[in-house]
């Protein structure tokens, strides 16, 4: 079967088990983005120097997403396909525990930089809060289980972590918000 369908070239698409609707309808854009996530992930893993742990716990986390995605494309809950389960989420606050409890306190606020892997992770924690915005906004219109914003939101917490771990691991200190050198 080839890729090329046609089926979207009007701007429709459709929904599992659903009906069609179009390109611009909040559901696709919340899925669109989560796919979205996705690849910046694949960016990340690209990195040669990422620490071991991230590097599973990321490859972890893009299977979850392809879940979050069926989710999130099939708006009937009858229709049966992956979900996200508790223990999605479960999981991911495992990995924020282990993070915290391996870095320095946070006393202020941290602009994303540092090394590239953790600047990259910064670029993935910022398109995970806007993947979760999109669905807060489709749960609102529509409705979506509640355990994908849930996971999303853990998810974010994690890839902020997940980047001040990988710039500690690679020496790079972090800046904290000058809130007064901003003109300098």
């Amino acid at each position: 079967m080839s890729i090329v369908t046609k089926t979207g070239d009007t701007g429709m698409t459709g929904l599992y088990g659903s009906r069609r609707v179009s390109k611009a309808n909040a559901r696709i854009n919340a899925y669109g983005t989560v796919d979205e996530l996705n690849a910046v992930l694949g960016v990340v893993l690209a990195e040669v120097d990422l620490p071991i742990v991230i590097r599973w716990q990321l490859t972890a986390a893009q299977n979850a997403l392809f879940i979050v995605g069926s989710d999130l494309a099939t708006p009937d809950v009858a229709v049966s396909v992956p979900r996200v389960l508790p223990e999605h989420t479960a999981a991911v606050e495992r990995w924020i525990t282990a993070l915290e409890s391996s870095l320095p306190p946070q006393r202020k606020f941290l602009l994303p930089s540092g090394s590239r892997t953790g600047a990259l992770l910064h670029q993935a924690r910022s398109v995970c809060r806007r993947s979760e915005r999109c669905v807060v906004f489709l749960a609102e219109k529509e409705g979506t289980t509640t355990e994908v914003q849930m996971y999303l939101n853990r998810l974010g917490d994690y890839l902020f972590l997940a980047a001040r771990s990988a710039n500690i691991a690679h020496g790079c200190p972090e800046m904290e918000v000058d809130y007064e050198g901003w003109d300098a």
